[in-house]
Parts: C-alpha cells; structure tokens; sequence
C-alpha cells in the first residue's frame, strides 16, 4: 500500500514538471503553422499548358471537323463568341466549349481544300482556379499539304475621332476586285482588340486587300449599308524577317531581374491603319409622327427632300392651317397648327403625300393615311387651366384679405423670350433671343442696347437679324468691347407670336469680359498650307467649343478662357465647312481627321504658340488618352500574390520559387 502511494506521488510529479513544456511545444508549434501557411499553401501562379490536341498542333492533311486540346489542369473560356475567331470565316457558329481539361473545338461548315486553319483564343483561356491566363493562343491546321504562316496586323480607329474601335471584323481577300466586299465572305478574319489591333494569322504568300466590317447579318460581307466598315485600295504583300526584342524578367511587382534579347519573326505588314465609318443612309421614307405639344405636330423622315410634304386633312381644311419648319436637313418638319380650333382638336386625321425610296432606290411618290393624336388631350389641359386659375384666385383673395393689392381678372400668359446671355459676354459672342412659338410680329425698332462710359450710359448701335439655320432665334450683334457694361432693354408688345401672346418689357444688364481674362492660342499646322481645314479647339469632354476655317496653314483662337484644351483638325476636302462620312459605293474615304497628342494649357493673359504636324505621328497614337473613351482592356496577367504573401513573411520571393 505504502508502495502504490510513492509511485503515484512520482508520476503527479512527472506530470507537473514536464506536461507545462509540452503545452508551450505544442501552442508554438499551432502558432508557426499559422503563420506560415495562413491559408493552406502558396497560390497557383502557373498558367494552364497545352499537353496534346487532336488532330495534333500544325497538322496536315486533316479531315476531322471535330477538334480535341487537352491540358494539364482544369481550364475554362470567357465567352467564346465574342473572343474566339475561326479563320477561314464559318458562316455556321462553329461550337466552342471547356471540358474538364480540354478544349472541343466542332466546326460546322464544311472544309476547304488546301486550306490553313486557326482558331484565335486570344487570352480566353484560364485556369479554373486562380485565372491566370494562358496567353495569346492559337491553334493551327491545314487541309492541304503546307502551314500557312504568315501574319498581317494594323489598327481600326472611327474616321470621326480616332477612337479605337473594339470588336469589329478585319478581314483580307485574294480577289483584288473592288466588287468582291459586297459578293463574297471575306477570305481570312480576326477581330480587333479594345485598342482597335488586329492580328490576321495563317496567311498564305500573295497579294490581298484588307477590310473591316461590323458584320450585322453574319455573312461576312458588305450588304448592308448601315454596317460600319473600313477599306482602302492599297495591296498587302505579307512577308517577314528576323528580328530581336527585348523581355523584360521581372523579380517581383517591383524589380526587374534581367532583360534578355529574345530572336523573333517579324511579320510585316505590322502598321495597316483602317479609318471605320458609317455611310449615310439616303434610303428615304417615313419614320414616325409625333404630336407631344397640342400646338404642334412633327413628321420625322430617314432622310431630307428639297421637296417638302404636301397634306390634305381629312376631318379638317389644311389650307393655311400650319407653318412650317423643316430641319436643316429637311429630314425633320415640324408643322405648328395656327388654329386654336385646330389646337384643342385631340386626332388630326390626314393624307401625306411625300417621296419615298423604292427597292431600285429611286425616289417616288408615296401617300400615307395618318391620325395623329395629341399626347397633351383638351381635356387634361383644360384641367390644368383651371387648377391655375383656382390657384391664382385663391391668392387673390388672400392678398385682399390682408388689404394688399389684388387683382379681380387674370393676366394673359406673356411671351416670354429667352435670352442667352446672364451676367456676363464673350467679345466674339453675339447675344440671342429665342421663342417657344413661331412670332407673327418682331417689332426690332423696339429692341434697344446702352454701354455705360465712365458714370453714363449711351445708346450703341447694333443689329438684329434672324439666326441662321436656327428657328424662331434673333441674333444681337454688336461690337462688343472688352470690360464694358451693357444694358439690353425690350419695349413691351415687341414681340407677337401666332397665337396672339406678346412679350413684356425686358431689361438684361450683363458686362463683356476684360481682355486680361483671356488666352490666345496661335497654331502653325505644317504640310497643310493651302488646303482647307477645320481646326477644332476642344474641352476634357471632345467637343468642340471653338472652330477656325483656314486654309493658311495656320489657326488662331482669341478669347480662350484659361483651362486645359485638346486639339483637333480635319481636310475639308469638299470645303462645306462639316466633316463628311465615307461612301463605299461612290469610292470615297471619310475626310482625314488628326489629333494634337499632348494637352494645351491655356492661362489668362498668355500667348501660346505650338507647332503641329498632323501627319507625323500614326493615327493610333495621336488622341491624347484623356479624351480616350474606349479605354483599353486591363491586359490579362498571372496575379502573383505569393510575391506579397512572401513579403509579409519576411522571406525572399525568387528563393521561395
């Protein structure tokens, strides 16, 4: 018994002594672990690797149109119809899918004799896990006895301003006719990237030409003319040569291990530029109709006619029932009823006569029935009336109440003209005055402008014309002179519209800008002496906010309020004074447009003078990125997070790989 104890006694002894250390072993262990391996292991930064395919890589003589590439990891592709190209162009949608670790490729058009294929993944290809991608890729084969090698790769910008077109058809022909775009698929085709770059790959040696098309019905050729394209008559000879670039290694995010000199084929032509453009639809025929406004009713058309359309109304006499306003274009004609009767009638049921493209596109008559509803019914505006009129008199009744002054019958709404001019007038900018309705009178005699000299106001001489091109607008002008205050005064009943209302007295005082607001901008354009050009002075957003006409070779801009500007300068080539689209069918190009490629800063009081040559730089790199509105696609990249686990681990990145 007295044994048993001294044992006992023993092993508790053995236990406090030595079970404290295991538990510290034990919880230092737990906490190594933890930190080193925080989330189970390093990640993945290998991309997928193609291990087999079948028919192999770059076979020949194949017949099978059903293709297998296996890799050695699970794999998926992001959205295969937009970002997989098969070349020769497949009228029928070939069928792309992931499974598991491979990639079936089934085509469903039947295959061309002596013929190279590839299939452009571009970098749709990642591994299931992580993303990283494989890289550009493409698969090749041929029908025939030979690899077709060659490449060809360029850039597709919008004619109008330079943007990067993503997405849009780059194909080439064989047949040099300039016929073949409208009958036959294009031969060989890739898509541009979200930079507008294209790469053509699997080019036999010969003779092409090049074309873009955003195909709209899927048949590879130009049968619409609303599709967007591009095309020039210059013929593409492929060839290559070897040449040596530079890759740069990368140690981690931050440091570059080494720069190694790598031989390469360079295939040329590298630098194709295709200016896409939409041709102008002349197709005319009748839109729609629209009566949002009880006064008026509109009739759109796809396009203008110098010949207006002639109406006879049905449940109304059209015999001097409208005025008229078509559009510049005349492809817009707003007709303003000058009846009230005619005003408060909800349907308007009429004949149109008008001319209408045929299917030989000639213009021919055309008549159509219409009933128009107004979107604005008499009975709901006269709802309208009288909730104002009950608001007016409940007004009334309170200012009399108060033995304020009141009135006993409401005023007729007045004419209002609206003014473009506040507080403050550029010297090159005349003041304008636009109405809501067209005018039955505009009494000018009534329109008065006073400068202040010194303490005194005087009477200045100026003008009022009608505005050009701009409906029921009057244009003040005058010579405004820098620092000046001017008062605009406008006797009442000056102005009448059609439907009896007239303008009330108006008084608008505002002040013209000193000249030491102001910048100037002087530019040379070299190369571009005595040819017309537009010279556009632009804001942060790519519109225009001033325009100089020259054909001197150079362009200057007064008045220019102190901010960051961009430039840009178009030929007038047909000297309207508009940049005009392309025409594939009359052989025309859309007349060349240039960016200047670095900001203007502008600041008050300065002069600023710059020398441009618009040709010298390539279109692709000419608008400045900040103006860019296709930005380009963040390039697919292995994540490398080991790199930053590594770093907070306090352990060499390149050791640990």
């Amino acid at each position: 018994m007295k044994r048993k104890k001294t044992i006992c006694a023993a092993l508790w002894s053995l236990c406090q002594n030595i079970l404290p250390g295991m538990l510290i072993l034990c919880l230092t262990v737990t906490s190594c672990a933890r930190m080193g391996q925080p989330d189970g292991g390093w990640y993945d930064e290998t991309p997928p690797r193609v291990i087999s395919a079948s028919p192999a890589e770059r076979s020949v003589q194949v017949k099978s149109k059903k293709i297998y590439i296996n890799f050695n990891e699970y794999i998926k592709i992001e959205n295969a119809t937009e970002n997989v190209v098969v070349s020769p162009t497949q009228l029928e949608e070939p069928e792309i899918k992931s499974q598991g670790k491979r990639i079936v490729v089934e085509l469903k058009d039947s295959l061309k004799p002596n013929t190279t294929y590839t299939v452009d993944f571009s970098d749709a290809i990642t591994d299931n896990n992580e993303g990283n991608p494989l890289g550009n890729y493409t698969y090749t084969f041929s029908t025939g006895e030979v690899i077709d090698t060659m490449e060809v790769s360029g850039y597709v910008l919008e004619s109008e301003n330079l943007e990067p077109v993503k997405g849009i058809h780059v194909g080439l022909y064989a047949n040099l006719s300039d016929s073949v775009f409208k009958k036959e698929a294009l031969l060989r085709v890739s898509k541009t990237d979200s930079r507008g770059r294209f790469v053509i790959k699997g080019v036999a040696p010969g003779k092409y030409r090049v074309y873009a098309l955003q195909d709209a019905d899927g048949n590879f050729f130009y049968s619409q003319k609303s599709e967007k394209i591009a095309f020039q008559h210059d013929i593409i000879v492929p060839s290559s040569k070897p040449d040596i670039r530079q890759d740069t290694v990368w140690r981690d995010s931050l440091h570059i291990d080494s720069i190694a000199r790598v031989p390469y084929t360079h295939f040329l032509p590298d630098d194709i530029m295709l200016r896409a453009f939409t041709a102008t639809l002349t197709d005319r025929y009748l839109v729609k109709n629209d009566r949002r406004e009880a006064e008026r009713f509109t009739l759109y058309f796809s396009y203008g006619s110098d010949r207006l359309p002639e109406i006879r109304g049905l449940n109304f006499n059209a015999a001097g029932a409208f005025l008229v306003e078509p559009s510049e274009r005349k492809d817009t004609i707003t007709y303003w009823l000058r009846d009230t009767a005619l005003v408060n009638q909800d349907t308007l049921r009429m004949e149109v006569r008008y001319e209408m493209t045929d299917s030989l596109g000639k213009l021919q008559p055309q008549t159509d029935t219409l009933e128009i509803l107004s979107k604005q019914p008499y009975e709901k505006r006269q709802k309208a009336l009288a909730k104002r009129l009950k608001d007016w008199q409940k007004k009334q009744e309170k200012r009399k109440d108060k033995g304020e002054p009141y009135d006993s019958v409401m005023p007729r709404e007045t004419l209002m003209p609206k003014l473009s001019v506040t507080s403050q007038l550029d010297p090159d900018r005349n003041v304008r005055l636009s109405f809501d309705t067209p005018l039955d009178r505009a009494d000018t005699a009534m329109i008065h402008l006073y400068s202040k000299i010194d303490t005194l106001w005087y009477q200045a001489s100026c003008e009022v014309r009608k505005a050009e091109k701009v409906p029921r607008t009057y244009e003040i002008a005058a010579e405004w002179r820098p620092g000046v205050e001017y008062s605009l005064e406008i006797d009442s009943v000056a102005f009448r519209d059609i439907y009896g209302k007239v303008s009330g007295k108006l008084k608008q005082g505002f002040k013209v800008r000193s000249l030491d607001d102001y910048s100037s901008l002087f530019i040379t354009l070299q190369g571009m002496s005595g040819r017309p050009v537009v010279c556009q002075l632009l804001n942060g957003q790519d519109h225009p906010v001033k325009e100089v006409r020259t054909t001197s070779g150079t362009a200057e801009f007064f008045y220019v309020s102190p901010q960051t500007y961009y430039l840009r300068m178009f030929v007038d080539e047909n000297e309207n004074g508009k940049w005009d689209t392309g025409d594939y069918d009359k052989d025309l190009q859309p007349e060349p447009v240039y960016y200047f490629s670095e900001e203007i800063e502008c600041k008050a009081k300065w002069d600023v003078s710059k020398t441009w040559n618009p040709t010298a730089r390539p279109l692709n790199e000419q608008k400045p990125a900040k103006i860019m509105k296709q930005k380009a696609d963040r390039k697919k990249t292995v994540t490398r997070r080991n790199a930053e686990r590594a770093k907070q681990l306090g352990i060499p990145y390149n050791l640990q790989r």
